[in-house]
């Protein structure tokens, strides 16, 4: 029996939030800057100092990523000629629905461009998310336990110090004799 693949048009925001907590950091980090934030591709380049370019590099590895943690079929261009079409396509696609795009690269726009058109739900539920995670028993329970091996370093360290064999004497200071003296 094999599960049947959302239809991307139709991805919740809770669905588009928990595929996104799913990813490495810098990964959500693009795509909440390019796509939920709406920030232009210029402006989202200059903000992590890179070309245009390099960023939509970064923006296609975060989209198929994010298509695939959506239960979406993405898969990576093959070769860099692909890729760099890929790329190419997928910046104007988000920009504009009636660009084209290639079947393999479909799953990943329809994603990006449903995250984009969600944007400020999508905000208010990370943001929500984030402050559930925040208040938490496990959360505050890491906080203590975080709190607790600092106190135990702070007194090893103190333990360390105040235990410390005592400092070997001074040597006295040998003169050099004078080749004249010899």
């Amino acid at each position: 029996m094999t599960a049947s693949v959302p239809e991307a048009s139709r991805l919740s925001t809770e669905a588009l939030g928990t595929a996104l907590r799913e990813l490495e950091p810098r990964m959500a980090a693009v795509l909440l800057r390019r796509l939920v934030e709406r920030r232009t591709l210029a402006e989202c380049a200059s903000w992590y100092g890179i070309s245009s370019d390099a960023f939509s590099v970064l923006l296609l590895r975060s989209a198929v990523a994010l298509a695939r943690h959506a239960g979406q079929p993405a898969r990576e261009p093959d070769g860099v000629e692909e890729a760099a079409a890929w790329e190419r396509m997928l910046a104007a696609a988000v920009e504009k629905d009636t660009a084209p795009v290639p079947v393999a690269l479909s799953p990943v726009v329809q994603v990006c461009r449903r995250m984009h058109e969600l944007g400020p739900e999508m905000e208010t539920a990370l943001e929500k998310a984030a402050q559930a995670e925040a208040d938490s028993p496990g959360r505050a329970r890491e906080e203590w336990l975080r709190r607790l091996a600092v106190a135990a370093l702070l007194a090893l360290t103190g333990w360390l110090y105040w235990t410390r064999p005592p400092e070997p004497e001074p040597r006295p200071e040998r003169r050099m004799r004078s080749p004249e003296r010899r």
